[in-house]
């Protein structure tokens, strides 16, 4: 073992267990029938308030209370300047819903003791950067986050357009924090364990969630494909807001490299059947669909996610594909929110020691609405009014979010006395980088310069800023604005700003222009 297993090893040692202790008893509940009743009686001026003040074409909402379906409803339009109704058929994109949905389908695979299992075993081609963690990573520790990736590991991948087997192949070359010590959110890392699932199953993981869960649920309109989704007679489309804040269905998210971490699509009337059986313990109309144990752990908290801000605030955790947390009163909340920055909001939140849970599905990118209408829901159920205004709220946390991820460098002004570039044949060439592979640098008859990047190549056009320094647009679901582009001196290598946040973002010169 090397000196760095050694350390990881030892801090692996002092981390908290793989297997967590299980949560106190729930207490009795405390929301009666007509709290319930009241909140859904308030759910419709919720929904329409929220889409009149945010613009949001289309929205779906199912609650779940006592085992029943107390509301199922679908509001506005699939498409911006359409006629056709989102209605309680209407296929939505999840995103990162599907975390817990995955959850649900590893649960039923493998049972209690499959969370347990190592990864690589059963995925030959998965390493990690040190071979002690790879060997010793288990499916809850990649389900929870704590496996020691940096956020969001190989995003930036799939936005180049690398398949699934690339991408999880390469996670190797990400530095790594302490194992089971850290928590750091990885759709990839996710993803690699419910591939090992489904590899040690022998079939695809878009077949097993089919085997598992949606065809013993009955969830006839809920898939792990993306071609599913796009073929949908009844889809929403996914929008993005414009520059006057009007909306557009303008990408197509395919998220089938990630696809147990954000690839399910799904309407409001099956996910209120998962809602039953996640509130039944893994039972349909008196049938055991998935392991009552094995779906209890993923309720468990496995790793802290957002430690106390103050002494009174309470700390928050990620169990098994879900966000968990405890309230005032020791009721434990689960709750999930996906994104896509392409067109997609949605947010499943639970109580489940008042057997209550509400699914919100919209059809834009995020802007608040679908985690504000699952909070005022609750507040409505346990107070009978609504405590603050979440859309404010929770869109400053998106903004932040996005804000944070873009380059301190206005590269759309360059400054005044900028050093002029090189002749263009000083940075034309194809360079080679072992994480990102292979790039190309050309030239048009003026000397413009574009950089291609990708496997199937995705052509960015270079606006000189300073220097040997260029900026482009960047585009994907991970798009940052302009980000940098600065070639070495020598011209025998340069670095991509937005692809280096991991030190992994510079390319070396490997021949010359084709």
């Amino acid at each position: 073992m090397t000196a760095a297993g050694v350390t990881v090893a030892l801090l692996a040692a002092s981390a908290p267990s793989s297997t967590p202790s299980p949560p106190p008893p729930q207490p009795p509940p405390q929301i009666s029938d007509a709290d319930v009743q009241r909140a859904v009686d308030r759910l419709d001026g919720v929904v329409r308030a929220a889409m009149k003040r945010t613009g949001t074409p289309g929205v779906a909402v199912a609650v779940v209370h006592d085992g029943k379906v107390v509301h199922l409803e679908g509001y506005g339009v699939r498409k911006v300047g359409g006629k056709a109704r989102v209605n309680a058929d209407t296929v939505f994109q999840l995103a990162s819903v599907s975390k817990p949905i995955a959850s649900t389908v590893v649960s039923g695979a493998v049972g209690v003791e499959g969370w347990a299992e190592p990864v690589a075993p059963n995925l030959p081609d998965f390493r990690l950067k040190d071979r002690w963690v790879t060997s010793h990573v288990t499916v809850a520790d990649l389900f929870a986050h704590r496996s020691g990736l940096p956020d969001h590991a190989g995003d930036l991948l799939e936005d180049l357009g690398y398949d699934r087997e690339y991408i999880l192949s390469h996670l190797r070359y990400e530095p790594l924090a302490p194992f089971r010590a850290s928590y750091a959110y990885t759709n990839f890392g996710l993803t690699a364990a419910a591939e090992a699932v489904a590899d040690e199953k022998g079939v695809p993981w878009e077949k097993l969630a089919a085997d598992t869960l949606y065809e013993p649920a009955g969830m006839d309109s809920t898939s792990s494909r993306f071609e599913d989704y796009e073929n949908a007679e009844n889809r929403a489309w996914g929008h993005v807001q414009t520059q006057d804040d009007s909306w557009k269905a303008e990408f197509v998210r395919d998220p089938d490299a990630q696809s147990p971490a954000g690839g399910v699509s799904s309407t409001a009337r099956d996910m209120s059947v998962w809602l039953r059986l996640q509130l039944a313990d893994g039972k349909l109309d008196g049938e055991q669909i998935i392991d009552a144990e094995a779906l209890q752990r993923t309720h468990w908290p496995e790793t802290v996610s957002n430690p106390p801000g103050s002494p009174g605030a309470r700390t928050g955790f990620y169990g098994l594909g879900w966000n968990v947390s405890y309230d005032d009163a020791g009721r434990l909340r689960l709750s999930h929110t996906g994104a896509f920055a392409l067109g997609a909001y949605t947010n499943v939140t639970m109580l489940p020691g008042e057997e209550l849970g509400i699914v919100v599905l919209t059809n834009t990118s995020p802007v608040g609405v679908a985690d504000a209408v699952a909070l005022d829901f609750f507040d409505i159920a346990e107070t009978g009014k609504v405590s603050r205004d979440w859309i404010p709220l929770v869109d400053a946390v998106y903004q932040q979010q996005e804000d944070a991820a873009r380059s301190e460098t206005d590269y759309a002004h360059p400054p005044s006395n900028a050093t002029p570039a090189q002749d263009a044949d000083a940075y034309t060439g194809t360079y080679e980088n072992d994480y990102y592979g292979k790039a190309e640098v050309v030239a048009d008859d003026e000397g413009t310069l574009t950089l291609r990047l990708g496997p199937k190549p995705q052509s960015y056009r270079l606006t000189h800023y300073d220097g040997n320094t260029f900026s482009f647009v960047t585009a994907g679901e991970n798009a940052v604005g302009r980000t940098g582009v600065t070639f070495s001196e020598d011209g025998k290598s340069f670095t991509v700003e937005y692809l280096d946040a991991q030190g992994l973002g510079t390319f070396t010169r490997s021949g010359p222009a084709r």
